[in-house]
């Protein structure tokens, strides 16, 4: 059977985060790739996630979400069984046409330095590793906000 590229949906879940388990290299956080949180995310952005399935099996997934100027991929990847096939590609396509709908004219994504896989995808197709910025992150706890306003 073919593979399905489709709109991601909370039905979902358990194919994709199981997906996301066997993935080397990933970064899974437990409140933000929880069913609860991967939920409220795609409640925020209904329409540009996108899932790739065959025989009623996820193979692949990227989270796709934007702020009103920039879309944004999260979680990209495909299962390494079914790699090099265009999977990625048409993934990533769907999730960008999906974006464009939304008046969305520009994709940023985050890759680890250590995922020479995924680097290497990206670069091949195009995109252009940003060296002009610094990306910072902040965990939003009590303890880190608080000594932020001291």
């Amino acid at each position: 059977m073919e593979v399905q590229i489709r709109t991601m949906r909370i039905e979902d879940y358990e194919g994709v985060y199981g997906l996301w388990k066997t993935i080397h290299g990933f970064g899974i956080r437990s409140i933000d790739d929880s069913r609860e949180g991967t939920e409220r995310f795609l409640k925020r952005n209904p329409d540009t996630s996108i899932v790739a399935e065959r025989d009623g099996e996820i193979v692949g997934s990227i989270l796709c979400g934007h702020d009103g100027r920039t879309g944004y991929f999260y979680h990209v990847c495909v299962d390494e069984r079914y790699r090099n096939q265009g999977i990625g590609r048409k993934m990533a396509t769907a999730a960008m046409r999906a974006l464009q709908r939304e008046q969305i004219n520009k994709v940023s994504l985050i890759a680890f330095k250590t995922n020479e896989i995924g680097n290497q995808f990206w670069h091949r197709f195009g995109w252009r590793e940003r060296t002009d910025v610094n990306v910072y992150d902040f965990i939003l706890n009590d303890e880190n906000i608080t000594r932020f306003n001291k």
